[in-house]
């Protein structure tokens, strides 16, 4: 996603070493949602057990100005995946499976890239990220959303998926194994992930109004509205609700609910006034032990030493404290939760607009109180750092359509030879096609995969979509002929879910 962000600011005071107060959150959020132009923020706070702040600010949704409170839901997105982590880990508990077991002996359909790779790969490989597999590898099987790509599909087209490092060398971001992980559970426990996470995570701790996917909220007067910036102008867009990815990211809570799940994750798996177990101690330290590094820049004012993935959380130190971490998006939603267990202390921050420099200002500023680490102004500072990126990549992006726009006299002479039909191992087929004398993208399995073909230069073409949300226009490689084509974004800013680099396409209406 692009993180855009707008303006000039208001001053905002927080004295150096002493602990943030309500009120100064409350003027920090508001700070954070006019600079980043952000309808509607929820913020929880946790410290030494308990809820010390927990509130809403500004609207559900821009057109019905209804206002945000402890209790609106949010799609948490990749904040889902620590709840699939500890799926598994209350499975291994009650001894119904384990870490390392391999994943054929739940799935025996399971197939990676090579039969090693297959036979090796275990549950804890489901949820490292350190697969082999490229970052978002084969996410376009789930976004944009409207896809009919079901598990069993994105089980069996794994095997398609090309590598791009060694098997558990390399730290790469991915979706598609968790939503494996959630079939496991399934497999083993006999209800579906949604059902396993609701009866065995989120009814013990109370977690009243929090549901596995959209579907299953019962009363949706009180969820937010997604919001993306088109052009320069905040639009509204569609609720997510593909339930394919639950166990990657489908989970829809509030702050007032989060805050129990990060008082017991601060618990070490205990919870309510007679501490009752959710899952073990043992459990809870494999979870937060580090399982693949990521690397690391040792910079003011945090001098991290060391980063890694474990278990459904990333991990971190963070002025010399233990950081547990995670951030999610889907289009419109991005959220952040932060454990400092030194401190006891939890930081939780939704959002409905996709800009995460408005989360990483406000858990930075207040996760700083605690460290005793001198303000610094987040919001201006991660404003003119987001200035600048998104104009690089804008201008870059610019450049193409302008040169693309110089090509109108050869557009159809190149244009002509791109029809057809095209087919990749795991996306499936597109066609090019004519009408009127433009060219058109469509995905047969994607509809949203669909827009204008333009000539740009040399073998290289354009496709500027329909959806201008998505904000991923994409270049088309056309070799041997034409008989094949790859893609690349266009924007170094495209989400990395847009993987169109992944893809390998053939034709197959060849004469």
């Amino acid at each position: 996603m692009k993180k855009i962000v707008i303006g000039v600011f208001t001053f905002l005071s927080i004295n150096a070493f002493s602990q943030i107060s309500s009120t100064e959150i409350d003027n920090l959020v508001e700070k954070t949602r006019t600079a980043f132009d952000v309808p509607g923020i929820a913020v929880a706070v946790v410290k030494d057990g308990k809820v010390i702040h927990s509130k809403g600010y500004g609207v559900k949704s821009i057109i019905t100005k209804e206002k945000v409170d402890e209790n609106t839901l949010f799609g948490i997105a990749s904040n889902s995946k620590a709840f699939t982590a500890t799926a598994l880990a209350i499975l291994i508990d009650q001894g119904k499976l384990d870490w390392d077991d391999k994943v054929v002996k739940y799935i025996p359909d399971f197939k990676m890239y090579n039969d090693y790779v297959t036979q090796e790969f275990t549950i804890r490989d489901l949820l490292t990220h350190r697969s082999g597999l490229g970052m978002g590898a084969g996410d376009l099987m789930l976004w944009p959303e409207g896809s009919d790509f079901k598990t069993e599909d994105i089980i069996h087209n794994l095997r398609y998926l090309k590598p791009v490092s060694g098997f558990r060398t390399k730290f790469d971001y991915d979706n598609l194994l968790y939503i494996v992980a959630g079939e496991v559970i399934q497999k083993v426990s006999g209800k579906t992930w949604p059902e396993f996470i609701e009866t065995t995570i989120m009814q013990p701790l109370q977690m009243e109004n929090s549901r596995g996917n959209w579907y299953r909220i019962k009363d949706t007067s009180n969820v937010v509205t997604p919001h993306v910036r088109i052009n320069g102008q905040l639009k509204t867009t569609k609720q997510s609700k593909n339930t394919v990815m639950d166990a990657a990211g489908g989970i829809f809570s509030n702050v007032s609910d989060m805050g129990k799940w990060v008082i017991t994750q601060l618990s070490l798996g205990k919870y309510g006034l007679d501490n009752k177990a959710l899952f073990s101690e043992k459990q809870h330290n494999e979870m937060w032990a580090p399982q693949t590094i990521i690397p690391t820049n040792t910079t003011p004012p945090y001098n991290v030493h060391f980063s890694s993935y474990g278990l459904g959380w990333f991990l971190s130190d963070v002025k010399g404290h233990k950081q547990v971490t995670h951030t999610g998006g889907l289009e419109g939603m991005v959220t952040q939760v932060t454990l400092i267990p030194e401190k006891n202390l939890g930081i939780i921050v939704l959002t409905n607009q996709q800009s995460g420099a408005a989360f990483s200002a406000i858990t930075n500023t207040i996760k700083n109180t605690y460290l005793d680490i001198p303000y610094q102004d987040y919001v201006a500072i991660y404003s003119k750092r987001n200035q600048e990126s998104s104009g690089k990549a804008d201008k870059s992006t610019e450049e193409v359509w302008t040169a693309v726009g110089k090509n109108t006299k050869v557009q159809n002479e190149y244009l002509k030879n791109t029809l057809g039909s095209y087919k990749d191992n795991w996306l499936g087929e597109i066609t090019i096609t004519e009408k009127k004398g433009k060219f058109y993208f469509e995905s047969k399995r994607s509809p949203q995969l669909k827009g204008e073909v333009f000539y740009y230069k040399d073998n290289i073409f354009a496709v500027k979509w329909f959806n201008r949300k998505m904000e991923a226009d994409a270049f088309m490689f056309f070799e041997d002929g034409y008989k094949k084509m790859t893609m690349k974004a266009i924007s170094e800013l495209t989400d990395f879910s847009y993987d169109f680099h992944d893809l390998d396409f053939s034709k197959t209406d060849v004469k």
